[in-house]
């Protein structure tokens, strides 16, 4: 398996992507079997993380069974593996990409519910909640040393809130990418953090991208912005 996933992003580099996400969005419930041999948390390919049924999570592993450590261990070395691509090289490497980059990928809290709520979390969560919910998670993995730290399908401007505070207050410098499925919009809360390098869409039902793309366009100025 472990040769498999490198193989995989090895693919995806030689096609030209220049970044690889770690596999740390989220993880299908069997996949845990397996998680200490080959230290992945999910199968991913870089530019896109498969989803599956539970969150790559401090609290999720530990669910698991997993010590505080080991999940944290499994944060790290998704981070890990995904530069071991690039650093260790790789015969079939025919092309190296001028600029290779490793985000972290953070899901939301959305993704562990798998109840269908598609982020209408309504009055059932807090900002401080989800702060808290995200907060050693994002610790871990900035700590990691990755290039970016990938917010992906982020889908209220709540959510988007409690990211950039945990930016601010935990002190994180790395450059952030924000990638929204709401229909609200929510770039002007990244405008807000001067952290976040790049505003984007992901996984969104096509009927909202134009309304998306046009809420994120006064903001292309200062971000980097992309679709996926």
């Amino acid at each position: 398996m472990h040769d498999h996933l490198h193989t995989v992003h090895l693919d995806y580099l030689e096609a030209g992507a220049n970044i690889i996400t770690s596999a740390s969005y989220q993880s299908p419930s069997w996949f845990y079997e397996i998680l200490v041999q080959y230290a992945f948390c999910a199968f991913y390919s870089s530019h896109v993380v498969t989803t599956g049924a539970v969150v790559a999570t401090i609290e999720g592993f530990q669910s698991r069974g997993f010590t505080e450590d080991e999940s944290k261990a499994l944060l790290r070395r998704s981070v890990h593996e995904a530069r071991a691509v690039f650093v260790e090289g790789d015969r079939r490497w025919q092309s190296r990409p001028p600029v290779v980059l490793v985000a972290a990928s953070v899901g939301s809290y959305g993704a562990c519910l798998a109840d269908g709520s598609d982020g209408d979390y309504g009055k059932s969560i807090t900002k401080e909640a989800l702060k808290n919910f995200h907060r050693r998670r994002l610790q871990v993995l900035a700590d990691a040393g990755p290039d970016l730290i990938a917010f992906e399908t982020i889908p209220n401007k709540l959510e988007a809130r409690a990211y950039t505070e945990l930016l601010e207050e935990n002190d994180i410098r790395i450059p952030a990418w924000f990638s929204f499925t709401s229909k609200d919009g929510c770039a002007a809360v990244a405008e807000s953090c001067e952290r976040v390098a790049a505003v984007g869409v992901n996984c969104t039902a096509p009927r909202l991208i134009h309304r998306l793309i046009l809420s994120i366009k006064k903001f292309f100025y200062l971000f980097t912005s992309f679709l996926y």
